[in-house]
């Protein structure tokens, strides 16, 4: 910050810097929830839940486990809920019910 005089006695401040020395917009924190998925018997079924899972709006990644019939989302809470997820995964034929938040 720089202090400039002005004529009279007066002082002003000029206020610089970059967007980092700023305050940021409060960011909204990531979610994640995990889920047990049945009817997974194959190799590609996995794949299946994570486009199902990745296609709702607000979700950001999904890895599946296969062997441990599960799934992870991260999600911003404000653009949608764990509900929302598994009801994706259920449609595509794998029933979805969230086991941790």
């Amino acid at each position: 910050m720089a202090v400039l005089a002005m004529a009279g006695g007066g002082v002003a401040y000029a206020v610089s810097g970059t967007a980092q020395d700023r305050p940021a917009a409060t960011a909204t924190a990531q979610k994640q929830t995990t889920f047990a998925i049945e009817n997974m018997t194959c190799a590609t079924c996995p794949i299946t839940v994570k486009k199902a899972m990745e296609g709702v709006a607000g979700v950001t990644a999904v890895t599946v486990d296969f062997a441990a019939k599960t799934a992870r989302a991260t999600y911003n809470p404000r653009r949608t809920n764990a509900a929302a997820i598994a009801a994706a995964s259920t449609n595509a034929g794998y029933p979805a019910r969230a086991i941790q938040n």
